[in-house]
């Protein structure tokens, strides 16, 4: 017979956790008794932590304890035949964000973090063992341990506006500790519970809407926001006097033996390939998963609560709560921004421009500020192309229920397409999305200046350019900013912000507003060569190509750098962003400082060929074209470098040029470029960005003799 969750945890003192509770924003547990239309009476549990709606149900040792307490109570008063069943939910629009990572955050060893996983299966296991159904009524966010109160529970509904449902521990190096590594995949089988528990987290941490959850099978049924409640106890109550629940999948006839090891294995070979072998937490949900195709509940829980010890105490959950708090608080109030009072209303955007990228920066801009959007090129048919560009993005968009046909309509309308660049006059922010020269940058900024209103602002988005520079031959310089973008520009959640010597505040609060209303996350920086993301990429393509041309084979580099844990190779990155572009950055840098940054005139043959590298299916490079070989036969060496000697180089270059950026004051703190690499070239978080991983690997103690963290920030197996 299995072990009940609650006595296989009966005996664990959870005292020594209880230091945890200071400081915690306890999530309380008030319990209404509602008579059901049958007559049977349903104990509803809220959990509402007394906050709004922005500062989400979270579950630390303070808040499980008494949830603990309350579900007892109620498993008594179920023996006693008071209660026929228990449903529980949150507060308006939030059910729970989970763990309080706060407080996980504190857990000063091994045994404590195992102490809250296992706090957390004692009281959230409960739930299926109350001597009555329990119903999950998920009336709003439910993450990690929100969505593991519902899968503990009996039976689960969903409001179908409920802003997202995930289990996203592995986006933040742990794992779903609390049940959802084992009764996960058992409810909706293995393939399934592999795309939410891996692979959505792996792709920029994404999520679940309500309709898709139901389509998976974690929710029973799902209702419409209005009478959200109401429809829940009612269903209830039919399952409650033999309405049979249809589930996707049956309890007890999901496939285990030929599906289960294959989807495993198959997952595997992904991660491999997409992410290398240096991220801890995807391979421990891996495991989890696949153990849990046999054995009991109670031997899944135990098993969590090792991974969950394990990982908590490590040093990538470490620099991963780091990056959380930098993505979460510092981006969200950037250092050196403007009063925002100071900002210009924008009531329309000037775009020069009408290729690719100015196309793209149109798009977004009438999507986010659905303001006039007006762009300009030297003839006619390249506009025209922009502007169809832009339209069949829309209809896109349309197409996939994203926008309704009126909205559609209307963004259409406001965009507009002219070589005759007088439209400019009534244009509050005027951006370039020229070619990327110094001269050209300056001609058309001289022309739109002539024509704009005074206060108007103007913006560069170049990558690498001086602004200042860009700006010098203007009548009133102040009004220029960088306006940075990333590739993709509908994806990338980064613009760095520049500020020359003479940019006035009221143009820097405007590129901060425009760029929250973007929806984006703005790092303010100086006007310094490559600002901070293209420098240090600058700097990793660098040295991949010294490696090259030293005589290294293209696989052989992008293997010695699998361990900085980036999301692609350096010659996939380059690839990416364009050889021309790539070696022109290359350029600047090594203009700008010849003697930290390499560069190689051999780049420039390669960057003129159509294609330059071979990849796989999964986009990993594995070697060079045929004609890329004959390129490059000439000028490379035959002395390669070791796979560590490549590492090192690169880790000690970027250690020395992060602190050189912090002396030279590009940005106030090592926090904002952490910031900047996370959102800007999606450093991972189990890096916490750069530079915990450098203090942690000792290339800042070999670059400049010390580093940039005090206390450096490592897990509590390593402090």
């Amino acid at each position: 017979m299995a072990t009940p969750i609650s006595d296989q945890y009966a005996n664990v003192d959870f005292s020594p956790i209880q230091e945890l509770t200071d400081g915690e924003v306890i999530t309380r547990s008030t319990v209404r008794d509602i008579r059901l239309g049958s007559g049977k009476v349903l104990a509803l549990i809220t959990l509402d932590n007394g906050r709004d709606h922005t500062r989400p149900n979270t579950l630390g040792p303070a808040t499980l304890t008494a949830l603990g307490e309350t579900l007892d109570t109620l498993r008594d008063r179920a023996a006693a035949g008071e209660i026929q069943a228990v449903g529980i939910t949150g507060k308006q629009y939030i059910l729970a964000a989970g763990a309080d990572l706060s407080d996980i955050g504190k857990v000063g060893s091994r045994d404590h973090a195992r102490l809250i996983a296992q706090l957390g299966h004692k009281v959230l296991g409960t739930l299926g063992e109350l001597g009555v159904p329990s119903f999950a009524f998920v009336n709003g966010l439910a993450l990690g341990g929100g969505l593991e109160i519902a899968l503990n529970s009996t039976y689960r509904t969903v409001d179908a506006s409920a802003a997202a449902i995930a289990l996203p521990e592995v986006f933040l190096g742990i794992i779903p500790g609390w049940g959802g590594a084992y009764l996960l995949p058992n409810l909706i089988g293995i393939e399934n519970a592999l795309e939410v528990v891996i692979s959505n987290p792996l792709k920029q941490n994404r999520m679940l809407k309500p309709q898709q959850a139901f389509d998976y099978g974690i929710v029973d049924a799902i209702f419409p926001a209005a009478n959200y409640l109401e429809n829940s106890l009612a269903w209830a109550d039919a399952v409650l006097n033999g309405k049979k629940v249809e589930r996707r999948n049956e309890p007890g006839k999901i496939e285990r033996l030929t599906k289960w090891p294959i989807a495993i294995k198959m997952a595997r070979g992904m991660l491999e390939s997409k992410i290398g072998t240096v991220p801890r937490s995807p391979y421990a949900a891996l495991d989890l998963l696949d153990r849990a195709k046999s054995g009991t509940k109670a031997e899944g829980f135990a098993r969590e609560d090792e991974a969950l010890a394990d990982l908590v105490t490590g040093d990538q959950f470490a620099a991963s709560m780091y990056a959380f708090d930098l993505v979460q608080k510092r981006a969200k109030r950037p250092v050196g921004a403007p009063d925002k009072a100071l900002a210009k209303k924008v009531t329309k955007v000037g775009i020069i421009g009408a290729g690719l990228m100015a196309s793209q920066f149109a798009l977004l801009f009438v999507r986010k500020l659905q303001v006039p959007v007006l762009i300009t090129d030297l003839d006619q048919a390249r506009v025209d192309k922009g502007v169809a560009y832009i339209h069949e993005e829309i209809g896109k968009l349309e197409s996939k229920g994203r926008l309704d046909a009126d909205s559609a309509n209307r963004l259409r309308a406001l965009v507009t397409g002219t070589t005759d660049k007088s439209l400019y006059a009534d244009c509050d922010f005027v951006i370039e999305a020229v070619f990327e020269e110094v001269g050209v940058k300056q001609q058309v900024f001289g022309e739109i200046e002539a024509i704009i209103a005074e206060d108007a602002i103007l913006a560069t988005n170049t990558s690498s350019l001086s602004v200042e520079e860009i700006g010098a031959k203007l009548a009133h310089p102040e009004r220029l900013v960088g306006f940075h973008f990333f590739n993709p520009v509908a994806v990338m959640p980064l613009i760095e912000i520049v500020k020359t010597p003479t940019t006035a505040d009221a143009a820097l609060a405007t590129a901060f507003v425009v760029a929250k209303s973007l929806g984006k996350n703005a790092v303010l920086t100086a006007d310094a060569p490559g600002f901070v993301v293209n420098r240090l990429l600058a700097k990793v393509m660098g040295e991949a190509a010294r490696a090259v041309y030293e005589g290294a084979t293209v696989t052989d580099v992008e293997k010695a750098f699998a361990p900085l844990g980036l999301p692609m190779g350096p010659f996939q990155l380059i690839d990416l962003v364009g050889w021309k572009v790539a070696a022109h950055v290359q350029d600047t840098m090594a203009h700008a400082f010849p003697e930290r940054f390499y560069a190689n005139e051999n780049f420039h043959a390669l960057a003129e060929l159509d294609a330059v590298v071979e990849k796989d299916k999964g986009g990993r490079v594995t070697g060079w074209t045929k004609q890329a070989e004959k390129v490059l036969r000439p000028a490379v060496g035959k002395t390669p470098a070791s796979a560590s000697a490549i590492l090192q180089r690169v880790q000690d270059g970027l250690a020395s040029e992060i602190r050189l950026m912090l002396d030279e004051g590009v940005v106030p703190e090592v926090e904002d470029i952490d910031l900047c690499l996370i959102l800007g070239a999606g450093w991972p978080f189990i890096d916490g960005g750069a530079s915990p991983y450098l203090d942690r690997e000792g290339a800042s103690e070999r670059a400049f003799g010390g580093s940039f963290h005090s206390p450096q920030i490592r897990g509590a197996e390593n402090r």
